[in-house]
């Protein structure tokens, strides 16, 4: 199916010439999903590197994670908001994969996450997978995986409960949402692990915590990393 899919995506690429996601200007031979001037002007956040960094702060307080990390800050009204809307709403999941595999190379290069054995994508729940036709943090989880060599786990959490968008709710009724909606399918897989958590944006992080916490539950000697593409300063209390 990812073979077909992959044909398809060049044969359009050669009627419509691609164009970067997050500016809108066509891509040159030899740029692949975004140009080489946004690439260089990216809000990267620079945390792979800083064990310490207030993406794992957020979680220090709540679960216990070993390392946890975002590679963009989520600006909105940017191209990069759009770049991130495009494979979240309007299947372009190629891009999806492409900032992994971009991100991957900073995770792999920093050093910090050589113990991970595998890469476990933020759930959906079927019926909203069905909706959309994929999940877009497996496309992430695979970009991430091949760049640190490891596998990518879709089938040992799942999303046992179907909830309502947490965008469209308050932050204080956020954590309460997602309070039950994992589950582990396969505790003996992770036994022992350490697995990479990987999800799109984070903002509270309450959906992240409500997955670490049904695997912590489930497999107490699991070790659990996070990685999000993209988070908001605004949550993290970070300055421009």
């Amino acid at each position: 199916m990812s073979i077909l899919s992959d044909l398809l995506h060049d044969a359009a690429a050669l009627l419509f010439p691609p164009v970067c996601p997050a500016c809108g200007r066509p891509l040159v031979p030899g740029e692949r999903s975004v140009c080489t001037c946004c690439r260089l002007t990216a809000p990267l956040t620079g945390y792979w590197d800083r064990p310490d960094n207030p993406v794992w702060q957020k979680f220090g307080g709540l679960v216990p994670v070993v390392q946890a990390s975002a590679f963009l800050f989520y600006v909105r009204g940017s191209g990069w908001r759009r770049l991130i809307h495009g494979f979240k709403y309007r299947g372009a999941w190629h891009s999806a994969r492409d900032m992994g595999g971009w991100y991957g190379r900073y995770l792999s290069e920093s050093g910090l996450y050589a113990s991970v054995d595998a890469v476990v994508p933020l759930p959906l729940h079927p019926f909203k997978r069905m909706l959309r036709g994929y999940n877009q943090a497996e496309y992430i989880a695979e970009g991430i995986a091949a760049q640190l060599g490891v596998g990518v786990d879709r089938s040992s959490v799942c999303r046992c409960r179907n909830t309502a968008s947490q965008a469209l709710r308050p932050r204080r009724e956020r954590a309460e949402n997602v309070a039950g909606a994992f589950a582990v399918r396969h505790p003996e897989r992770l036994a022992g692990k350490h697995i990479l958590l990987v999800d799109d944006v984070m903002t509270t992080g309450s959906t992240l915590v409500a997955c670490i916490e049904a695997v912590l539950g489930a497999v107490p000697d699991c070790r659990v990393s996070v990685a999000a593409l993209a988070v908001s300063r605004r949550e993290l209390g970070v300055k421009e």
